[in-house]
């Protein structure tokens, strides 16, 4: 089976000694998480977040744009060579998944708004609710994952078309032609990292009871992965065709 040339655009590169020392990083996770698979990739991470943006859309077959805890409506350093990024993926067509920060960024590139959400954190394990489909997903009308996020999508770019949501998060993913696709879920996040994430912001004060009564759930970020791996397939045979 042909390998897919993943990017993997990392906005995170945790330093706490709770939560970086002990758990592999956002790239790791989503390898770990492609890698059981059956279609192959081969990943090239850029540090983002260190201002390592790619150069040019076709470098890779695909590109992800990972979650963070950094907030998308800000300007960071890097913040104008991503959107430009964005930008030149939409113009190539080529394959671009973000998840949670990446969904989100996603969104600001291509002309959407952010916000901040009413009652602060959405946290725990929540179900997106899918109203329309794309050839790359599969039978499921609704997937549970992780979710942990402040900032959301208010509205949609023109062009994209939301794909699904819940009530805490309304456009919870949405996708423009076969090249963009989003989610502001988490399918890479175990239930471990989660529960230390959690913990660590629950240790400066902030109460996320509401989120834990939500995590007897499980989640279903494989079948996500699925979906990611027949996004990235079908956007590359679409922009080589």
């Amino acid at each position: 089976m042909d390998r897919i040339r993943l990017g993997l655009l990392q906005v995170n590169h945790d330093r706490s000694e709770e939560i970086g020392d002990h758990f592999p990083d956002d790239s790791h996770r989503f390898r770990d998480l492609f890698d059981q698979l059956e279609q192959r990739f081969t990943y090239r991470v850029y540090m983002t977040e260190g201002g390592e943006v790619p150069k040019d859309p076709l470098e890779q077959d695909a590109f992800l744009i990972t979650g963070s805890p950094l907030s998308a409506m800000d300007d960071h350093p890097w913040m104008p060579d991503l959107i430009a990024f964005i930008r030149a993926c939409d113009a190539a067509r080529t394959p671009l998944l973000g998840c949670c920060f990446g969904h989100q960024v996603i969104a600001r590139a291509l002309g959407g708004t952010l916000g901040k959400r009413t009652g602060g954190y959405n946290v725990g394990v929540e179900t997106t609710h899918f109203h329309a489909r794309r050839p790359w997903m599969g039978p499921e009308a609704q997937l549970p994952m992780y979710v942990f996020h402040e900032d959301h999508v208010t509205t949609l770019p023109v062009g994209c078309d939301l794909l699904g949501g819940s009530n805490a998060c309304p456009i919870g993913s949405f996708a423009k032609g076969d090249h963009i696709f989003t989610t502001q879920s988490h399918p890479e996040i175990d239930r471990r990292f989660m529960e230390a994430v959690m913990a660590h912001v629950e240790g400066h004060g902030t109460d996320l009871s509401a989120g834990r009564a939500t995590m007897d759930q499980e989640p279903q970020g494989a079948i996500f992965a699925a979906w990611a791996a027949e996004f990235f397939k079908g956007g590359r045979h679409a922009q080589s065709g």
